[in-house]
């Protein structure tokens, strides 16, 4: 009987032994399995790809991502460089595309995927893992409050997105000449105060997220706060494998649970970072009306496990400059001690309103009245920031030449460009816009400016991939 057991035992040790041989040869770039922490039994879901190797980070490595980084020249020349290359080569409806996440984005999320030591910072993957962990502890009460946060806020994104297209529009019809009679080019005072009243929506939404999201953080029970103490700020390979919620997805809007699962993902960064991370941005934080985040991210658009490459602004922005002359480069370079005063206010402002909002996870009242007073004087200076942009892209756009420009379409790779536009990352028809000639100093800018009312129909008309036209 012991033979027979030993024999039996034997057996199944190498049954075992051959498939994680059999698996190791089939997918050589397999993730190791986790350790889960302690918490509510959750299944399993398949193991995912390994970053390229590029893409991984060491401590030293990740300690390179920093405010001082992000601010500095050659970070910042790099990005508008790669901006004017994507305004140049795009169109309206490539301008339209921005991830949810640059909105409201004073909870550290950024950081965290930027300084994750297992490289999944930028692949698809990543805040769907770490939102699924969040939700999968909280309680009915807790998830309750994220909901109906939720809920509410879907709306203010959308109001967000649609007012975006008019102070698009206005910046290609810069590029493309067609400014309007009397007009030498924009007002940049006309288009700060237009983006002041735009974060407003930036302000609304930061400062009922907080909010909630503090209410919760404060009601966490001694379980939950062992489970997220297991799953580490900087490194994505201790947080557990949770599948998604299928039947709360289902019982809610698309938008409403891209909401939900923002707010999941930015419970944790927040919880788990500080004032620092809540502070930093990513280069590319300001001026994002240029079409650089479409020539960047669309690939990872319903791709799972895709990993955005962190390389591409970088080169492509500093193949950009190679490709201009001397005179259209300065136009260019010009551009970062002119934005300098505004960028370093920006940064000031945004520790301002990440310390009043971090009030609220020690239960401290926020004042809300300052909150809105510091992201409208921040959108302000955006504005101020993005309207250089346009006019520095426009002067060298008209004074390109036939090979620049082949040169320029070579280095952007992408032969083809939406013909609709997209609600954030979703598609939609191109949306109808309102007469904005005071863009450019003509006529008197409207009260409701940067705040108008969605018109009916926006966000309809759009298809699960967007049609694209070939570049002629």
């Amino acid at each position: 009987m012991r033979d027979l057991k030993a024999r039996t035992f034997l057996a199944l040790a190498l049954l075992a032994i051959g498939a994680v041989l059999f698996a190791i040869a089939c997918h050589p770039t397999a993730c190791l399995a986790e350790t889960s922490a302690e918490a509510p039994p959750a299944p399993k879901e398949p193991a995912k790809p390994q970053p390229a190797a590029g893409d991984r980070k060491t401590g030293q490595e990740a300690e390179k991502y920093s405010l001082s980084q992000a601010m500095s020249d050659k970070a910042q020349l790099n990005t508008i460089a790669f901006s004017g290359l994507a305004f140049i080569t795009g169109n309206a409806g490539a301008d339209s595309f921005m991830p949810p996440g640059k909105v409201a984005d004073f909870f550290g999320f950024q950081y965290m995927r930027d300084i994750d030591i297992a490289g999944y910072g930028h692949n698809t993957t990543f805040l769907s893992k770490v939102a699924n962990n969040v939700l999968h502890i909280l309680d009915e009460e807790q998830i309750g409050k994220l909901i109906g946060l939720a809920r509410t806020q879907a709306p203010l994104y959308t109001r967000f997105a649609y007012n975006r297209f008019p102070l698009m529009d206005a910046f290609r019809r810069r590029l493309e000449g067609r400014v309007p009679s009397g007009a030498d080019g924009l007002e940049p005072e006309a288009v700060a105060e237009y983006v002041r009243n735009l974060y407003y929506f930036d302000a609304e939404l930061s400062y009922n997220r907080a909010v909630v999201v503090g209410e919760v953080i404060r009601s966490f029970t001694d379980e939950q706060e062992s489970y997220l103490s297991k799953m580490a700020f900087d490194d994505s390979s201790t947080w557990p494998q949770v599948p998604e919620d299928g039947a709360l997805k289902q019982s809610m809007g698309q938008a409403e649970f891209v909401a939900l699962m923002t707010y999941a993902s930015e419970l944790f960064s927040w919880y788990k970072g500080g004032l620092d991370p809540d502070v930093y941005f990513c280069p590319e934080r300001h001026g994002t009306y240029f079409g650089g985040f479409y020539m960047k991210d669309l690939p990872a658009m319903n791709n799972p496990d895709y990993f955005i490459s962190t390389s591409t602004t970088g080169d492509s922005g500093e193949g950009f400059l190679d490709i201009l002359d001397a005179k259209q480069k300065l136009m260019i370079t010009k551009l970062i001690d002119l934005q300098r005063p505004y960028l370093e206010e920006a940064a000031l402002i945004r520790r301002q309103v990440s310390a009043e909002l971090r009030n609220a996870v020690s239960g401290q009242g926020i004042d809300k009245q300052k909150v809105y007073e510091l992201v409208g004087r921040y959108g302000w200076l955006d504005g101020m920031m993005s309207a250089l942009y346009a006019e520095a892209f426009a002067a060298v756009n008209g004074t390109l030449t036939d090979g620049q420009r082949k040169e320029l379409l070579e280095l952007r790779g992408d032969g083809t460009l939406p013909e609709g536009a997209f609600l954030f990352s979703n598609p939609i028809a191109m949306p109808v816009l309102p007469s904005a000639d005071y863009f450019f100093g003509i006529g008197e800018v409207p009260e409701e400016a940067g705040r108008y009312q969605i018109p009916e129909g926006f966000g309809l008309g759009g298809e699960r991939q967007p049609k694209n036209q070939v570049r002629k």
